[in-house]
């Protein structure tokens, strides 16, 4: 099965800090990838690379066989009117309503009358459960149902790839559940390949077909939800099972307290 996004020996950083490390991820066709790890491993880095948001320093970063590094910027839109895009916490435009907020990449990025783009827009809004809800404002809905919302716009224009940051954030657990089966069966109707930042392990494995685990911004493992979920790797054990004590430090790296404190540490 042919790659529709791959990355390859990818290295990127900010100023003299290394954020990302000899990554090499395959994200086929069809399929829904999930890319996890805990905060400041560098999942959201990879969306913003693979959308051409960020250059990578050294390495490759293929969009349907395209080098994204050396697009112009005529070339990553036109790429990008193929992706849809999910941010935290859904990132509605808050004085419009939910119709509009749907209708917007549509009236962006087409020429269709307006007639169409109403029912394109109501058939958007009915996949996600929300079509009786369009005139209503995001302040006057839910914020799971603002979720589903803002999947249904990243899904507008019937995008090839489709990328998620931190989709489960802050929803309540059936909203969750939800929102994990909308990805699932949007990504399965439209035959796009969706890429699916989170640390919710629950959800992302009930739909995951192939999983990526980062850690300080290198791979430190990768498999079906099913090997990660019986993985002797330190890492993934910690991860997937929230476990206190693991590999994973609850401070971050430096000096010791009595360094910044200016004390002698005892012998």
């Amino acid at each position: 099965m042919s790659n529709l996004v791959e990355i390859r020996d990818l290295q990127f950083g900010y100023n003299d800090r290394p954020l990302l490390s000899g990554l090499t991820m395959d994200f086929p066709r069809g399929k829904v990838i999930a890319v996890m790890g805990g905060s400041g491993s560098g999942k959201t880095t990879v969306l913003r690379l693979i959308g051409g948001q960020l250059r990578a320093q050294r390495g490759s970063v293929q969009v349907n066989g395209k080098e994204v590094g050396t697009m112009a910027l005529r070339e990553l839109y036109l790429m990008r009117r193929k992706m849809g895009m999910l941010f935290q916490h859904g990132a509605l435009f808050t004085d419009l309503t939910v119709f509009e907020n749907v209708a917007f990449p549509l009236r962006e990025h087409t020429r269709l009358p307006e007639s169409m783009i109403h029912d394109l827009v109501l058939m958007k809004l009915h996949a996600v459960g929300l079509s009786n809800a369009a005139a209503l404002k995001p302040a006057e809905i839910s914020g799971g149902m603002a979720r589903r919302v803002a999947l249904a716009r990243a899904v507008a224009l019937d995008p090839q790839l489709v990328m998620y940051d931190e989709p489960f954030a802050g929803l309540d657990p059936i909203s969750m559940g939800v929102t994990a089966n909308l990805i699932r069966k949007l990504n399965d109707a439209l035959g796009s390949t969706s890429i699916l930042v989170s640390h919710d392990v629950k959800e992302s494995f009930l739909i995951a077909d192939y999983v990526y685990f980062l850690s300080q911004g290198r791979i430190v493992a990768h498999g079906t939800p099913q090997q990660m979920m019986t993985s002797d790797d330190p890492y993934v054990k910690q991860f997937v099972h929230a476990e206190a004590e693991g590999p994973v430090p609850f401070h971050y790296p430096g000096r010791s307290l009595a360094e910044q404190l200016g004390l002698q540490e005892r012998t």
